[in-house]
């Protein structure tokens, strides 16, 4: 399997957050598990923008889509 093209950190930094380690875990423990009938991109914390940069990003399959899949299987776990 190839790497990821992204990072966590390219992404949340692609979000307009903070994107060091730390801030990403926090992030994730502050606003994780989601509910199974929420899908990511429609969770409630992101702006419009962020929840459209993630839906057209899976929508497309783009080079974001493996690493926003990833983050999708961290918040729902």
């Amino acid at each position: 399997m190839e790497p990821s093209v992204h990072t966590f950190s390219q992404l949340f930094a692609q979000l307009g957050l903070p994107s060091d380690a730390a801030a990403i875990e926090q992030f994730i423990e502050k606003n994780a598990p989601l509910p199974d009938n929420v899908s990511l991109a429609d969770a409630p914390f992101w702006t419009p923008a962020q929840s459209a940069f993630l839906h057209e990003e899976l929508r497309s399959d783009a080079d974001w889509a493996e690493v926003i899949d990833e983050l999708n299987v961290r918040m729902h776990g």
